[in-house]
């Protein structure tokens, strides 16, 4: 996946303490690691922004080895439920937690610990298969989007192409890199033989901007939450003499927001890219040019080398002029494997065939830029979290007894409820739930959840009720 020896001494990954490991050091200790395992079979990676978390992906992917990533702090019931459904033959994790699972330690390095599991029966895997990620912001559903190896070579090269990377950047990140657009970060600055500064802050801590300027970080990438932080944190009265580029995912950015880090990017010389994606096409799917950053502002730009764009109306016809709305479909090598649900899945073959309808509804200009006007099915984006209601109304039917419909718009869930003393409780539940700030939830208190003949709800006259 990488030939991390290209780049021999330049440093790979650096830490928020200082540490630090370089490309000959990365090669060496992850083939190290990889011989604890002897072959491919399915690992846990229990993630974080360490140079240990990073070590044991790149040991994986580089042999063969297939890990299936998740947050270091994921709930231990839903993680429990991975297990069973999953059967993974190891646990790549934090050596604090090791002592919580069963089995036995084989190999310890960098904070982590390689946990061999008992009697496990792991499941067939297909010869592709190179990772499992989750759509970005699980309520505990047991999907994940299956990647192969060329889905990830070709995205990698893709962004390192259009981004321009080489090997003076250095890339600061506080996404997770089980989060689809945090792994990417790695993905293609290891293939630029770069720098990835890991943070385990936040960019509204003053330990992060510290480590941003002690280690001169020339990049960083945010999703809209992110932006929105920065531009209540005075951002634009900072003094960032090493930044070159920011760049946006995640969801779409305000217009009003957009234009903002676009003038500031066009005034201090530096570059604002707006870009594109979702976890089933790796990572990328297009890309807003910084010389257009202004012109297009509300844009998400064009298709990414390698990849292209269609329009498709209700009549699955494909839209060839400007300005009419239809959904966004997508066709590149980027495009992954299809879905794992259950541990059977993991043999399956390739099932999209690199096309991938997003279920996004978009238009384009003359000039053959796209923009981003609302959803085809019931999802909603959280602070840059891919959120299904439908998902998350099964969750909590699953947990209380009342009847319950869940709406809204992005960065505002509505969940109405039809017992007024748990609205709290309802909300509380959700935060913890999906580890997203209690203020995306609006829980509303109604007599009676409206719904049609056939038994199924309005949510249209639900609208009525948003702020």
């Amino acid at each position: 996946m990488w030939n991390l020896l290209e780049f021999e001494h330049n440093t790979a990954l650096v830490n928020e303490k200082g540490e630090s490991c370089t490309y000959t050091q990365l090669y060496e200790e992850s083939r190290e690691l990889a011989r604890n395992i002897g072959g491919r079979c399915l690992v846990f990676s229990l993630c974080s922004n360490s140079i240990g978390s990073v070590l044991g992906y790149v040991a994986f992917l580089n042999h063969q080895i297939v890990p299936l990533m998740l947050d270091e702090n994921v709930e231990r019931s839903l993680l429990d439920g991975f297990l069973a459904e999953y059967r993974p033959d190891y646990l790549w994790l934090p050596q604090a937690q090791a002592a919580s699972f069963d089995g036995h330690v084989v190999y310890e390095t960098r904070g982590y610990a390689l946990l061999k599991r008992a009697d496990m029966h792991s499941f067939s895997l297909h010869d592709d298969l190179a990772l499992l990620l989750t759509t970005s912001g699980s309520t505990g559903s047991p999907k994940f989007v299956r990647q192969s190896y060329a889905n990830i070579d070709a995205n990698t090269a893709s962004i390192v192409e259009y981004l321009a990377l080489d090997e003076t950047e250095r890339a600061i990140t506080t996404l997770p890199m089980n989060y689809t657009y945090g792994l990417s970060i790695i993905n293609t600055h290891l293939r630029a033989g770069a720098t990835v500064i890991l943070s385990p802050f936040t960019v509204v801590q003053r330990e992060f901007w510290t480590q941003f300027n002690e280690q001169e970080a020339t990049s960083f990438g945010g999703v809209p939450y992110t932006y929105e932080m920065l531009d209540k944190l005075r951002f634009f009265m900072r003094k960032l003499p090493s930044l070159r580029t920011m760049t946006q995912a995640g969801g779409k950015l305000l217009p009003e927001l957009h234009k903002k880090f676009a003038e500031y990017a066009q005034r201090e010389g530096k570059r604002f890219i707006v870009m594109y994606g979702q976890s089933e096409a790796t990572a990328r799917m297009s890309w807003l040019p910084a010389e257009k950053a202004l012109e297009k502002c509300g844009s998400m730009g064009i298709a990414i080398p390698g990849g292209t764009f269609s329009l498709l109306d209700e009549n699955g016809h494909e839209i060839t002029v400007p300005d009419v709305v239809g959904e966004l479909c997508y066709k590149g090598r980027n495009v992954t494997m299809g879905y794992a649900e259950c541990g059977g899945d993991l043999a399956k073959s390739d099932e999209r065939n690199g096309v991938l309808h997003t279920g996004d509804m978009a238009k384009f200009d003359a000039d053959g830029f796209f923009y981003i006007v609302g959803r085809k099915k019931r999802f909603l984006k959280i602070f840059g979290n891919r959120i299904g209601l439908d998902e998350t109304e099964r969750l909590l039917k699953s947990h209380f007894d009342f009847e319950c419909a869940c709406a809204g718009k992005d960065d505002a869930m509505y969940i109405f409820v039809t017992d007024e003393s748990r609205t709290a409780e309802v909300k509380r539940f959700l935060a913890e739930k999906t580890r997203l700030n209690p203020t995306a939830f609006h829980v509303r208190y109604l007599a009676e959840i409206l719904k049609n003949e056939a038994g199924k709800t309005l949510y249209a006259e639900l609208e009525k009720y948003y702020d």
